[in-house]
């Protein structure tokens, strides 16, 4: 190598033969050697070669179609090569997202938007945002590179969960505060009248009262406690707790202290069963059979029977059902019934002493337990609950 070019070894030794042609056919030896000088130095003069990873002749595409390819194929990123309008290679997140026939389609076609429509039209390139991109309630952000005049290459990037998890946090914020300024309202308003009306209210109107504002206090005392248990419990959510636990015996004690000794009547709790060992919480597992076995006396029917049953399942599983006696729930609500703030029925619940908050809470804790929950309802025959945990190993 000479300054960066290979020594063209056949050219001068081509160069040394043609001046001994000239020397031997009589020609003068200075111009002999002067040829043979001015054909090496050509070599150097000359303009390098292409690149060598010119593969293909079409203009500016210095990769071949194949090496973009494997370049793009396993990338983490969705991305597109264009050939003008035409699809030419969808990597493997591309193919996944928006279906393998996507390939030599017309990429107005496989984007519709008129936004990205107007972008695959715009010569400098740019990015946007484009909803419904790969259904319903999608929300991508689509970047489009020009590489020359024929080619640009296009990177998607999936904001579907950001902006789930945005709008998921706004509706929260707003559900919390109505339901905080609710009991504080009604709290404000009984103790206004109360130090307004002196002693010219009646000894049973101000009791009442009293009792009213005592009510309301306490439903926002259980209301920011569940506020602050739901927040501890996402945040943990990733944590898998290791402590070894029996969750019969556990589950077993948190049943009766939920129900309490005016309600112990009402519990159909057969005697404790073997050990059932889990990795888990145990406060957090206690706060979820207390939620559980709480919501089905309060919404069973009155004086009707709660069934607590506690067992060992397959594959390794420890079982807790939880099963009310009440007025069931329909088929449409029980998808909902997780989320948070969500009610059958709001005045019934409020009167209860409800926080929309219980169930939430069961599914943030038996997610974290890496478990499955489960909830079966039928109008006019009750409600089961279901909470499957994997045993420890």
């Amino acid at each position: 190598m000479i300054s960066g070019r290979p020594i063209p070894y056949a050219g001068i030794v081509l160069a040394i033969l043609t001046a001994a042609v000239l020397a031997a056919t009589g020609s003068s030896p200075l111009l002999a050697l002067a040829a043979l000088v001015v054909w090496i130095a050509s070599f150097w003069l000359a303009d390098p070669p292409p690149p060598a990873i010119a593969a293909d002749t079409d203009e500016g595409l210095r990769l071949g179609p194949a090496a973009m390819r494997d370049l793009i194929e396993h990338s983490g990123v969705t991305m597109l090569m264009l050939d003008r309008d035409r699809i030419s290679i969808a990597n493997a997140a591309a193919r996944e997202a928006m279906g393998g026939h996507v390939e030599g389609q017309d990429a107005r076609v496989a984007f519709r938007h008129p936004v990205a429509v107007e972008l695959l039209a715009s010569p400098d390139g740019g990015s946007a945002t484009i909803p419904g991109l790969t259904g319903p309630g999608s929300l991508w952000q689509m970047t489009r590179q020009p590489i020359d005049e024929r080619y640009s290459m296009i990177e998607l990037v999936n904001r579907t969960t950001e902006a789930d998890i945005g709008k998921a946090h706004t509706d929260f914020v707003a559900n919390a505060s109505h339901e905080l300024r609710t009991p504080l309202a009604s709290i404000i308003g009984y103790m206004e009248t109360l130090a307004d009306g002196g002693t010219g209210i009646a000894p049973e109107q101000a009791a009442k009262f009293h009792a009213t504002v005592l009510r309301e206090a306490q439903r926002l005392q259980n209301l920011v406690a569940d506020l602050l248990s739901l927040s501890q419990v996402e945040a943990e959510k990733h944590d898998q707790p290791r402590e070894q636990l029996d969750f019969a015996a556990l589950a077993h004690q948190a049943a009766r202290d939920s129900a309490g000794a005016e309600r112990l009547d009402r519990l159909n709790l057969p005697e404790r069963a073997a050990r059932l060992l889990v990795r888990g919480d145990r406060s957090q597992l206690e706060q979820l059979v207390r939620n559980l076995v709480d919501n089905a006396l309060k919404y069973g029917a009155p004086g009707s029977k709660v069934d607590v049953e506690i067992k060992r399942g397959k594959p390794a599983m420890a079982v807790l059902t939880v099963r009310d006696h009440g007025e069931g729930i329909p088929a449409q609500h029980i998808p909902h019934l997780t989320r948070r703030f969500y009610r059958v029925d709001p005045g019934r619940s409020r009167a209860a002493g409800g926080t929309g908050l219980g169930l939430a809470i069961v599914k943030h804790i038996v997610e974290r337990h890496r478990g499955r929950l489960e909830i079966a309802s039928r109008t006019g025959e009750g409600t089961t609950v279901t909470v499957r945990l994997p045993l420890a190993h």
